[in-house]
């Protein structure tokens, strides 16, 4: 065992409640897998693509559904194959199977209670066929990630959710989620061209195979004869036909597609239309191919204050009428609620309660389009009864793309805000529903009359043009009383919707757990066994996702409903909602931060010391605190802005002991020191890796992190960059126009190429007519993220206090910009030094303007430069501190200026290498950068560019390219012809390299 092995136990919870959950894991389950499910699957598909331990089960458990359903295993299937094989094992052994994407799913289809396949992980990529016309895209795909690809070519998919930057194409096609602007006519079913999956027997169907009904009906041929039988009975009878006809006339997802049954002429088209809303109960989705849409990039649009729901309902039909391209609904606890994201106005939290807006959009490919667009709205406008309750109200029509941005990103956050928003401890249901368009305004009155009978105050959203309002409700699952009465509240609002308004009960989330029940009551008897013969013609065996659609239980909607413990106040709103997933680098490698906080959640729901607890306390430690890599880019995904890896952070520090805390408080205090020595360790390891292989020196690193702990000792890695000039450039103090700082990461490991990357910002800066000047003073200085990104508070808090007072000397009390030449340390000191700072420190550093190198050079130095030679190509990887900071577009800017030709790749993401956390966990920079890397590594560029060596170590490791900082490659775009000569950078950067 290590020396400095942790010790579990500093993560037990502090405090549980004072009895154990209702839905806590029973310690019958603490072991895992039961055997011989677990042997058997690993001895069909390998180890590796089987999970068994209590902490894999417990992470998949929940979704962003109120339900929670322990699996007995999860299995990570890589391809068909595996599908198949899953599939077969599941009929033979008499087991059920259910497929989970990305976990977003607002109605538990997405958990199972037997085998749960994972089709995210290895299902990504898209191709764009025939110019962007149409669009291969495999399921695990997000839709944001579908997009930005197709968006290069002018093009769009159809259905457009508000959980796009989350949600699968797979799930989407799954549910026939629509969103914003899909309606009827934009949705899956209608713009799909044709879909790859697999039966539950095995079969693979390509629909677009010209042969694909005959290979079906030698496949399958009782299938095949089955569904032409459902169609004919159809068919034959007028009245039902009318009545499917009639019940998609408004967006429905409830219960299967029924008229596949009347569009498709032979069993494959068929079962093409039904695999569309059929939430994972007819087969597995592997491919589908899209017909895209035209992407309209002239937008105007305008948020509308009404009085009250029923009034801003009324203005609907007038905003569509005049051609908008979304009319979406939020009422005044939307509103209210989403001052928490980041953005939003803060006096809407003094909104008068009934107060209501209307988000209407307008695209048009071209200028003579909008502004007739634009002339409709405002003739709407000239009609309407506005009010302007608080000061940021206008109701006003804008392009400005960053006004109209915000308006989307608050009406995207309503179930994450209003969720955030809930009391502590309380379940959050999301309900989803369509009436006619023109009777809205009628049902916003109904449901609002419903909710105070029953004691709800739910907040209200929708897409208000297709008739589509969703609503949430808070209620207690932990007590009987509160959970009857949303079973009496749902049975109420089931009956109004179907009986007053002949609605659909799921306009757009799909069946799911909580409606099957109700399936009847809209459908009918006739229609609804129809659906169930149609589920056992095409699984006989109900091997897939039983319950999910179709149960006969009237109560089924009650069963497995989640408590949500208390846990620590950062993590605390979390909802489950999954919106960070797609943006955490651990998340095909460990947890990501929905399950960090979903296994919490489950420790406060055990009762103390159980065999569950100890179980999930043994893998918490590396699975979600060691291999999170801390950048906090969960935070800018999530609407509400929850702060996992703050809280991973947190987590670090209580694992320390008082010695640790104190031995890194002195490291920080003597700095200077430890600095020269990691410089001279750097050119040591260098030249004995330049002569005996970097095998040597990794061996010796790999002996010490077994030692003493591999969170605390680096790995070498191969191809580790040399030791940095020992000295600094010269510069003077007199007529600099800003202070350069040099981060410690620059001081100590050094950059390709024949200038230093110190050298490089002082030569362009001088060029440009804007000089800098590196203190004499800054060695022995650092931006604290060392420590702070290790949870040691003590050390933090010495070396941001230091380096907040010394900028503050360097420079002038805050007269000139402090410039700092890598993007994690322009953060650390721009922000996260400050919650560490003496209350007089504090007042030092609101007095402070840091500005990241990039954008410096972008703002600063590119109007003044002249550009001498530029590269072919470039590659970028944005870096995550980059992404927090807002400084996305000056790295871009500065790239341009350097190559003719400037590619960010769609997968780019943060690289986890976190200053040394991809040498303690070399395995975490290796996947969270494995999609970028593959496409970094399909084709040839001639520069390689970021804003953070050790992000750049990270890359060069992963990639087998040699990254490196912006600003070299533009000091040698910018460099005199004749200085390439004589390979000097200038007089400037001269000395000291």
């Amino acid at each position: 065992m290590p020396l400095l092995e942790p010790d579990p136990d500093a993560l037990r919870p502090e405090a549980h409640p004072e009895a154990p959950a209702s839905d806590r894991v029973p310690d019958d389950r603490a072991g895992g897998t039961p055997e011989p499910l677990g042997g058997d699957l690993t001895a069909l598909l390998g180890a590796g693509k089987v999970l068994t331990g209590i902490s894999d089960l417990v992470r998949y458990a929940s979704d962003a559904s109120p339900y929670r359903f322990l699996p007995r295993v999860v299995v990570v299937a890589e391809d068909i194959d595996d599908v198949s094989a899953v599939l077969s094992y599941a009929h033979g052994k008499g087991r059920e199977v259910v497929f989970r994407a990305a976990g977003t799913s607002l109605n538990g289809q997405a958990q199972g209670e037997d085998i749960l396949v994972d089709v995210r992980r290895h299902w990504t990529g898209v191709e764009i066929l025939d110019g962007g016309a149409r669009a291969r895209i495999a399921p695990g795909t997000t839709i944001a990630r579908a997009n930005a690809a197709l968006a290069r070519h002018g093009r769009v998919l159809g259905p457009d959710p508000a959980s796009a930057i989350a949600c699968t194409v797979g799930g989407v096609v799954a549910n026939n989620a629509s969103g914003m602007t899909a309606g009827t006519d934009r949705n899956s079913y209608r713009t799909l061209a044709s879909l790859t999956f697999v039966l539950p027997s095995g079969t693979v169907v390509d629909t677009a195979e010209p042969d694909a009904d005959e290979r079906l009906a030698r496949a399958e041929p009782d299938l095949c004869a089955g569904l032409l039988r459902i169609k004919s009975e159809i068919e034959s009878d007028a009245e039902l036909t009318a009545r499917i006809r009639a019940k998609y006339t408004i967006k429905n997802t409830n219960g299967y597609r029924l008229d596949a049954f009347l569009d498709g002429s032979t069993p494959v088209q068929i079962l093409r239309g039904l695999m569309v809303g059929s939430q994972g109960t007819f087969g597995f989705i592997s491919e589908v191919v899209f017909d895209t849409l035209p992407l309209d990039r002239r937008v105007t649009a305008g948020l509308f204050f009404f009085g009250s729901l029923p009034a801003a309902a009324a203005a609907v039909p007038f905003f569509t009428a005049a051609g908008a391209s979304a009319v979406e609904l939020m009422d005044g606890n939307t509103l209210r609620a989403s001052v928490s994201v980041e953005g939003v106005p803060g006096d809407w939290a003094d909104l008068p309660g009934p107060t209501t807006a209307l988000l209407v959009e307008f695209r048009a490919p071209d200028e003579v389009t909008q502004e007739a667009y634009e002339e409709r709205a405002r003739a709407v406008l000239d009609g309407l009864t506005l009010v302007s309750p608080v000061a940021s109200v206008t109701n006003t029509l804008t392009r400005d793309q960053r006004t109209v941005a915000g308006y989307w990103k608050a009406r995207k956050a309503f179930v994450t805000a209003v969720g955030g928003a809930r009391p502590s401890g309380t379940t959050l249901i999301t309900e989803d529903f369509a009436v006619p368009p023109e009777r809205l305004a009628e049902a916003c009155e109904a449901l609002l009359a419903l909710q105070t009978r029953y004691g709800f105050d739910a907040a209200v959203a929708g897409h208000a043009a297709h008739g589509n309002l969703h609503f949430l409700l808070a209620f207690d699952a932990s007590r009987a009383d509160d959970v009857e009465r949303y079973a009496a509240f749902m049975d109420a609002f089931c009956r109004l919707t179907v009986e007053r308004f002949d609605g659909s009960l799921k306009a757009e989330h799909a069946t799911g757990r909580n409606i099957a029940p109700f399936l009847e009551l809209e459908w009918g008897p006739v229609a609804t066994e129809l659906m169930w013969r149609t589920k056992r013609l095409i699984d006989p065996y109900g091997v897939l996702a039983p319950r999910v659609v179709l149960d006969r239980d009237p109560r089924a909607h009650l069963r497995g409903l989640k408590t949500i413990p208390r846990v620590e106040a950062v993590a605390d709103p979390c909802i489950e909602c999954g919106f960070c997933e797609s943006t955490c680098p651990s998340r095909d490698l460990t947890t990501t931060p929905r399950q960090r906080i979903v296994l919490r959640r489950e420790m406060m729901r055990q009762p103390d010391g159980s065999p569950v607890e100890e179980g999930l306390l043994d893998a918490y430690g590396f699975a979600a605190v060691d291999t999170c890599a801390g950048d906090s880019t969960c935070k800018l995904a999530c609407p509400v802005g929850i702060d996992t890896g703050a809280l991973m952070k947190d987590f670090r520090h209580i694992r320390h002991s008082p010695r640790e805390e104190r031995v890194a408080a002195l490291a920080a205090r003597n700095f200077r020191a430890l600095e020269a020595s990691a410089r001279l360790a750097v050119a040591a390891a260098d030249r004995i890796g330049d002569r005996f292989g970097d095998r040597w020196v990794n061996a010796v690193t790999r002996v010490a992190r077994k030692a003493v702990r591999p969170d605390l000792v680096p790995e070498w890695l191969p191809g580790m960059p040399g030791a940095a000039p020992a000295a600094l450039p010269s510069t003077a103090r007199v007529g600099a126009v800003a202070v350069y700082y040099p981060a410690c990461v620059n001081r100590i490991f050094g950059s390709p190429g024949d200038v230093s990357l110190a050298r490089a910002v002082v030569a362009v800066s001088e060029r440009a007519g804007r000089p800098v000047w590196i203190p004499d003073d800054v060695k022995g200085t650092c931006c604290a993220t060392i420590w702070h990104s290790k949870g040691y508070d003590a050390g933090n808090a010495v070396m941001a206090n230091r380096v907040v007072e010394a900028a503050w000397g360097w420079t002038a009390g805050g007269r000139l910009p402090l410039v700092v030449d890598a993007s994690s340390c322009t953060l650390g000191i721009a922000r996260e030094v400050v919650p560490y700072l003496t209350p007089d420190n504090r007042e030092l550093h609101e007095s402070l303007t840091v500005v990241d190198s990039l954008v410096w050079a972008a703002e600063e130095l590119l109007p003044r430069l002249t550009v001498h030679r530029t590269v072919g190509s470039a590659v970028l990887h944005p870096t995550c501190s980059m992404r927090h900071l807002g400084d996305e577009a000056q790295l871009r800017a500065v790239a341009e200026a350097c190559a003719d030709e400037v590619v960010v790749p769609d997968d780019a993401g943060c690289c986890a290498f976190a200053g040394d956390r991809g040498m303690l966990h070399r395995e975490l920079t290796e996947s969270a950068t494995r999609e970028e890397a593959a496409f970094v590594a399909s084709r040839t560029f001639d520069a390689h560019l970021s804003a953070n060596r050790m992000c750049e170590v990270g890359m060069d490791h992963t990639t087998g390219r040699a990254y490196y900082s912006a600003l070299l490659e533009l000091e040698r775009a910018t460099r005199a012809p004749a200085a390439y000569k004589t390979g000097k950078a200038g007089k400037a950067g001269g000395s000291g390299d």
